[in-house]
């Protein structure tokens, strides 16, 4: 039954969206607190995914590679904050973006040294293997339901630490004024490393979840963080709420648009072409998303607005 392919595809787009929010959070705290344009994001993502598999193939269990995804990439991206990033905040955008850039090449060669050219798998557990029924007769990964269910723990987890926690007080005033909370006494260099590793570690987080829906492979991050960047565009830069919304109208339009468009054009087209131009179009659509929602508000759905 149609209704019943369409709910399918709305839930795939709520799972690709939480994976998108889990990822763009993390970026979005980068962004907005630090002000730092950060291209190795998406290695690691990488990172946390590599970590998940090795560890998860090495030991059987999935959960010890979460954890290990989140433990790799938080350290990676401390050390990154430490050694590179520190070095950075006072130079200007481009001098950022050339450094970060060359921090891909650099996690990119190196995973390919501690692991090869050649994709690792990650098994989904076999607790989460199976599928819940839907209505209409047809069934549902419980892999995917959990995605949804993470992202959504990570939410309420990052609305929690922002505006419950004197670490969320810190970021706040960070993002609004970092010269004052650093007079008032506040380690601002102590303060960037927890940030910069608890976006790292969320991006780690992403990328373990989405090893088990594809392979594991070098590079894996760069088109995942061309999408977080219109996630954190869209929502408005520094707002974990913007990035919630953001990436599920992003992961909602990019999925929908995939399934409902080449079928729109089989009325006029024939099916292969229908197809082609269908999936050519439902590529732009995020990219559209975004650009309306600019000419709207400029500062994204939930920006600053000054």
């Amino acid at each position: 039954m149609a209704w019943t392919l369409l709910l399918e595809q709305v839930l795939n787009g709520l799972q690709y969206g939480m994976t998108l929010f889990v990822m763009a959070s993390g970026l979005t705290l980068v962004f907005g607190v630090m002000g730092l344009i950060n291209l190795a994001h998406g290695s690691l993502y990488m990172v946390g995914a590599f970590a998940c598999a090795a560890v998860a193939a090495a030991t059987g269990s999935f959960a010890l590679g979460l954890v290990a995804a989140l433990a790799a990439a938080a350290a990676a991206g401390a050390l990154v904050e430490l050694l590179v990033i520190r070095r950075l905040y006072a130079r200007d955008h481009l001098d950022q973006v050339l450094a970060t850039f060359a921090l891909i090449l650099i996690f990119s060669e190196g995973t390919r040294w501690v692991f090869g050219s050649f994709p690792l798998y990650l098994s989904i557990p076999a607790a989460l293997s199976g599928s819940v029924p839907l209505p209409g007769g047809s069934a549902y990964p419980v892999y995917r339901l959990v995605v949804i269910a993470v992202g959504l723990a990570v939410a309420a987890f990052l609305f929690w630490l922002i505006g419950r926690t004197r670490l969320g007080v810190q970021i706040r005033a960070g993002e609004a004024d970092r010269e004052m909370i650093a007079a008032l006494g506040v380690d601002i260099s102590r303060l960037y490393t927890a940030i910069f590793a608890l976006g790292a570690a969320l991006a780690g987080l992403a990328g373990a979840l989405v090893g088990a829906l594809q392979s594991v492979q070098v590079g894996m991050g760069e088109p995942v963080l061309i999408l977080a960047f219109v996630v954190i565009v869209i929502g408005g830069i520094g707002s974990i709420r913007g990035a919630l919304v953001g990436a599920l109208l992003v992961g909602l339009t990019d999925t929908l648009g995939r399934f409902l468009l080449p079928q729109a054009f089989r009325a006029v087209l024939e099916p292969s072409a229908a197809t082609g131009v269908g999936s050519a179009l439902a590529s732009m659509l995020i990219y559209v998303l975004m650009a309306g929602v600019l000419i709207w508000r400029p500062k994204g759905l939930y920006g600053a607005a000054g």
